[in-house]
């Protein structure tokens, strides 16, 4: 009988791990946080409840492990993007029609709703990684300001202020970006912010320095 090799059993490991926060996130999405149990995760990953339970405690252990794996794909993909660009506006727009693209189709509850669910130290766990959106913000904002794309302002505040915006505007789970009308919502949205934050362009829509003397 052929023996399973290490790498072999961690791969194996990881698959059933991908499967179960899969299942999680399409249950969460399909029937919400509410009345959701690990049977029923088991269920939907096509599984052993016994399986589910090898690697996570319960339903609140499960839940904040597939909120970090959800936000640091998140990271990986918008600093990826973001890297692609020089101008800060141009990173503003990015980072702004990501966040409300990601919170239009996010399985996961919102914040309140989350620290309802969640003990004060798990809750803090996913405040600390999400608060590297923040730092991403804070890092945009700056070099605008430094730039001269973006009068000077406080940038804490500021980008308070924009994040506050995005989670009102967002229209959860409505394919934003899937159709020319919510495509057109996304770029008002985006304007609205850029504008906001006191960016300026020109006649062909190019972002333009000098923005604390418009």
């Amino acid at each position: 009988m052929p023996r399973i090799s290490a790498a072999s059993n961690a791969a194996q490991r990881a698959e059933t791990q991908r499967r179960i926060l899969t299942a999680f996130g399409e249950l969460l999405f399909t029937h919400g946080l509410p009345g959701l149990t690990m049977t029923d995760v088991a269920r939907h990953a096509r599984i052993g409840r016994t399986a589910v339970y090898n690697y996570y405690a319960d339903i609140e252990e499960l839940l904040i492990a597939y909120a970090l794996d959800e936000t640091e794909r998140f990271l990986l993909d918008l600093r990826e993007s973001l890297e692609a660009l020089e101008n800060p506006v141009e990173r503003l727009a990015v980072y702004v029609r990501a966040q409300v693209e990601d919170l239009s189709r996010r399985h996961l509850p919102p914040g309140p709703a989350m620290a309802a669910v969640l003990s004060p130290s798990s809750f803090a766990k996913l405040a600390d990684h999400v608060g590297e959106l923040s730092v991403l913000l804070r890092g945009i904002l700056r070099d605008g300001m430094a730039q001269g794309y973006l009068p000077e302002s406080d940038i804490a505040q500021l980008a308070q202020l924009i994040h506050g915006t995005l989670s009102s505007s967002a229209a959860r789970g409505d394919g934003a970006g899937q159709d020319a009308e919510a495509e057109a919502r996304v770029a008002r949205t985006v304007r609205f912010i850029q504008l906001g934050a006191g960016a300026r362009f020109d006649d062909a829509g190019r972002p333009v320095r000098g923005a604390a003397s418009s």
